[in-house]
Protein backbone atom coordinates (compact mmCIF):
# COMPACT_ATOMS: atom_id res chain seq x y z
CA UNK A 1 0.00 0.00 0.00
CA UNK A 2 1.35 3.40 -1.00
CA UNK A 3 1.67 5.58 2.09
CA UNK A 4 1.07 8.80 0.10
CA UNK A 5 -2.46 7.71 -0.80
CA UNK A 6 -3.65 6.95 2.74
CA UNK A 7 -5.50 9.88 4.30
CA UNK A 8 -6.32 9.88 8.00
CA UNK A 9 -8.80 12.63 8.85
CA UNK A 10 -7.96 14.42 12.09
CA UNK A 11 -10.61 17.15 12.28
CA UNK A 12 -13.51 18.41 10.19
CA UNK A 13 -15.25 21.77 10.18
CA UNK A 14 -18.92 20.75 10.11
CA UNK A 15 -20.02 24.29 10.89
CA UNK A 16 -18.55 25.44 7.56
CA UNK A 17 -20.95 23.18 5.65
CA UNK A 18 -23.83 24.60 7.69
CA UNK A 19 -22.90 28.26 7.19
CA UNK A 20 -21.49 28.22 3.64
CA UNK A 21 -21.96 26.81 0.15
CA UNK A 22 -18.66 25.13 -0.81
CA UNK A 23 -17.87 25.89 -4.47
CA UNK A 24 -14.35 24.46 -4.83
CA UNK A 25 -11.89 22.56 -2.63
CA UNK A 26 -8.11 22.94 -2.49
CA UNK A 27 -5.37 21.05 -0.66
CA UNK A 28 -2.56 22.89 1.11
CA UNK A 29 0.32 22.00 3.38
CA UNK A 30 0.65 23.75 6.71
CA UNK A 31 3.72 25.04 8.51
CA UNK A 32 3.79 23.66 12.06
CA UNK A 33 6.31 23.20 14.86
CA UNK A 34 7.03 19.80 16.45
CA UNK A 35 4.84 20.07 19.53
CA UNK A 36 1.90 21.18 17.37
CA UNK A 37 2.20 18.03 15.26
CA UNK A 38 2.25 15.87 18.39
CA UNK A 39 -0.84 17.63 19.70
CA UNK A 40 -2.57 17.14 16.32
CA UNK A 41 -1.74 13.42 16.45
CA UNK A 42 -3.62 13.33 19.78
CA UNK A 43 -6.59 15.03 18.07
CA UNK A 44 -6.42 18.26 20.09
CA UNK A 45 -7.50 20.65 17.33
CA UNK A 46 -10.53 22.81 16.57
CA UNK A 47 -11.32 24.30 13.15
CA UNK A 48 -14.69 25.75 14.13
CA UNK A 49 -14.02 29.50 13.87
CA UNK A 50 -11.03 29.42 11.52
CA UNK A 51 -10.66 31.32 8.25
CA UNK A 52 -7.91 32.12 5.75
CA UNK A 53 -6.55 35.32 4.29
CA UNK A 54 -3.96 36.20 1.67
CA UNK A 55 -1.31 38.80 2.54
CA UNK A 56 1.44 39.82 0.10
CA UNK A 57 1.23 36.62 -1.95
CA UNK A 58 1.20 34.28 1.06
CA UNK A 59 -1.79 32.48 2.53
CA UNK A 60 -2.40 32.20 6.28
CA UNK A 61 -4.96 30.43 8.47
CA UNK A 62 -6.37 32.38 11.42
CA UNK A 63 -8.35 31.19 14.42
CA UNK A 64 -7.34 27.52 14.21
CA UNK A 65 -6.93 26.27 17.78
CA UNK A 66 -4.28 23.62 18.49
CA UNK A 67 -4.15 22.79 22.20
CA UNK A 68 -0.67 22.91 23.77
CA UNK A 69 1.12 19.57 23.95
CA UNK A 70 1.15 18.32 27.54
CA UNK A 71 4.83 17.30 27.57
CA UNK A 72 5.93 20.24 25.42
CA UNK A 73 6.89 22.70 28.23
CA UNK A 74 8.90 25.63 26.75
CA UNK A 75 8.56 24.42 23.15
CA UNK A 76 4.79 24.98 23.04
CA UNK A 77 3.58 27.82 20.85
CA UNK A 78 0.51 30.02 21.19
CA UNK A 79 -2.56 27.86 20.56
CA UNK A 80 -4.29 30.39 18.25
CA UNK A 81 -1.27 31.76 16.39
CA UNK A 82 -1.47 32.56 12.68
CA UNK A 83 -0.06 29.68 10.64
CA UNK A 84 1.30 29.82 7.12
CA UNK A 85 -0.16 27.53 4.47
CA UNK A 86 1.95 26.05 1.70
CA UNK A 87 0.54 26.30 -1.83
CA UNK A 88 1.86 27.04 -5.30
CA UNK A 89 2.12 30.73 -6.14
CA UNK A 90 -0.24 30.44 -9.12
CA UNK A 91 -2.90 28.79 -6.93
CA UNK A 92 -2.57 31.55 -4.34
CA UNK A 93 -2.88 34.23 -7.04
CA UNK A 94 -5.97 32.53 -8.48
CA UNK A 95 -7.58 32.36 -5.02
CA UNK A 96 -6.66 35.97 -4.31
CA UNK A 97 -8.42 37.10 -7.48
CA UNK A 98 -11.52 35.07 -6.69
CA UNK A 99 -11.74 36.27 -3.08
CA UNK A 100 -11.31 39.95 -4.03
CA UNK A 101 -13.71 39.96 -7.00
CA UNK A 102 -16.62 37.70 -6.16
CA UNK A 103 -16.87 38.13 -2.38
CA UNK A 104 -16.23 34.52 -1.41
CA UNK A 105 -14.27 33.31 1.62
CA UNK A 106 -11.54 30.75 2.17
CA UNK A 107 -12.58 28.42 4.98
CA UNK A 108 -10.64 25.38 6.30
CA UNK A 109 -12.88 22.31 5.87
CA UNK A 110 -10.72 19.52 7.26
CA UNK A 111 -7.26 18.64 8.53
CA UNK A 112 -5.74 15.26 7.74
CA UNK A 113 -2.53 13.26 7.45
CA UNK A 114 -1.42 12.38 3.94
CA UNK A 115 1.32 9.90 4.62
CA UNK A 116 3.32 11.59 7.37
CA UNK A 117 2.49 15.16 6.26
CA UNK A 118 -0.30 17.29 7.74
CA UNK A 119 -2.56 18.71 5.03
CA UNK A 120 -5.49 21.09 5.22
CA UNK A 121 -8.45 21.17 2.85
CA UNK A 122 -9.62 24.68 2.01
CA UNK A 123 -13.01 25.50 0.60
CA UNK A 124 -13.88 28.44 -1.60
CA UNK A 125 -17.18 29.29 0.11
CA UNK A 126 -20.16 31.59 -0.35
CA UNK A 127 -22.22 32.50 2.71
CA UNK A 128 -25.68 31.03 3.18
CA UNK A 129 -28.69 33.15 4.03
CA UNK A 130 -31.07 32.14 6.81
CA UNK A 131 -33.64 30.78 4.36
CA UNK A 132 -30.94 28.61 2.72
CA UNK A 133 -30.08 27.10 6.11
CA UNK A 134 -33.77 26.41 6.80
CA UNK A 135 -34.16 24.77 3.40
CA UNK A 136 -31.15 22.51 4.02
CA UNK A 137 -32.50 21.51 7.44
CA UNK A 138 -35.91 20.71 5.91
CA UNK A 139 -34.29 18.54 3.21
CA UNK A 140 -32.23 16.65 5.79
CA UNK A 141 -35.23 15.99 8.02
CA UNK A 142 -37.30 14.81 5.02
CA UNK A 143 -34.49 12.48 3.98
CA UNK A 144 -34.26 11.08 7.53
CA UNK A 145 -38.02 10.55 7.62
CA UNK A 146 -37.94 8.66 4.31
CA UNK A 147 -35.09 6.44 5.55
CA UNK A 148 -37.02 5.69 8.76
CA UNK A 149 -40.16 4.73 6.88
CA UNK A 150 -38.19 2.50 4.48
CA UNK A 151 -36.42 0.87 7.39
CA UNK A 152 -39.73 0.18 9.18
CA UNK A 153 -41.27 -1.27 5.99
CA UNK A 154 -38.39 -3.69 5.52
CA UNK A 155 -38.92 -5.27 8.95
Amino acid sequence: MDKNKSNKIIAQNKKAYHDYFVDEKYEAGISLCGTEVKSIRNGNINLKDSWCNIVEGEIFVNGMHISPYEQGNIFNRDSRRVRKLLMHKREINKLYGLVKQTGVSLIPLSLYFKGSKVKIELGLCRGKKLYDKREDMAQKSAKREIERSLKSQNR
